[in-house]
């Protein structure tokens, strides 16, 4: 185990860089923060352990790991989290990258809230799909926030990034039926749904929904029902209702 005490170790700086969307796509990795990280198969590149923290309750976890191991001070280590109450343990990963060959779809189209989307992974992860394209400007994946709310999802999704023509240019290209989910009159009830061999489902931004363009060239709008006074789901509780809904018919 190997030990970093001074701000100007090449590697530390290089790590705290990575809290920054700008670096993290440059050095293609991202931060991971919790012990619970450790129970997950995929390999970090680095691991950091605050100095304070008690290695006899991670040691077994540690030794399947053959990858750099240090030991923070615990100044330099509250420079890397970004939690009030970590736990003392950090990871970084490498970015994966996926190809857009047998998608299993699920759109989001600007999703600006890293809690929503981590929560989406999640979901997405927990209904037995794993393919998911985010259009431009929407939040980073590996935001911090995002990797912690996918509690681990984020290791078995397949994430992408495409502008909003390249993608409906690109999906209509494979033959996808788009199916929006949208509060417009001419929506069908979710629990109507009708699926075709390929389906790409679109979830929209969460105060403006999915774009008119978007929408406009879409094969199906469905809604899910509002009983109550509120105006609209939240975007993460949508897709879980979607998801599973489409899960049953298949």
């Amino acid at each position: 185990m190997l030990q970093i005490s001074g701000k100007d170790n090449v590697l530390f700086k290089k790590v705290k860089k990575l809290k920054q969307k700008k670096y993290r796509e440059i050095e293609q990795l991202f931060l991971a923060e919790g012990v619970k990280f450790l129970d997950f198969s995929t390999t970090p590149n680095y691991i950091f352990i605050d100095e304070e923290f008690d290695l006899s309750l991670i040691e077994q976890e540690l030794e399947k790991f053959q990858c750099e191991k240090y030991i923070l001070s615990s100044g330099l280590f509250s420079q890397l989290s970004s939690q009030e109450n970590s736990q003392g343990v950090i990871l970084v990963y490498s970015y994966e990258k996926y190809s857009l060959d047998n998608l299993e779809n699920n759109i989001l189209d600007k999703v600006s809230d890293p809690g929503n989307l981590g929560t989406i992974i999640r979901t997405v992860d927990a209904a037995g799909f794993k393919d998911i394209i985010l259009t431009t400007g929407s939040v980073d994946c590996y935001n911090e926030k995002v990797i912690r709310s996918t509690m681990g999802s984020i290791f078995n999704a397949r994430l992408r990034y495409m502008n909003e023509d390249e993608m409906v240019m690109f999906l209509k290209d494979k033959d996808y039926r788009l199916i929006s989910t949208a509060l417009d009159k001419n929506s069908v009830p979710y629990t109507e749904i009708k699926l075709k061999k390929k389906n790409a489902i679109i979830f929209g931004n969460e105060g403006n929904g999915i774009s008119k363009s978007i929408l406009a060239v879409s094969d199906e709008k469905v809604i899910i029902p509002i009983y109550g006074s509120a105006e609209s789901l939240n975007v993460g509780v949508a897709c879980g209702i979607i998801l599973y809904k489409i899960r049953e018919i298949i």
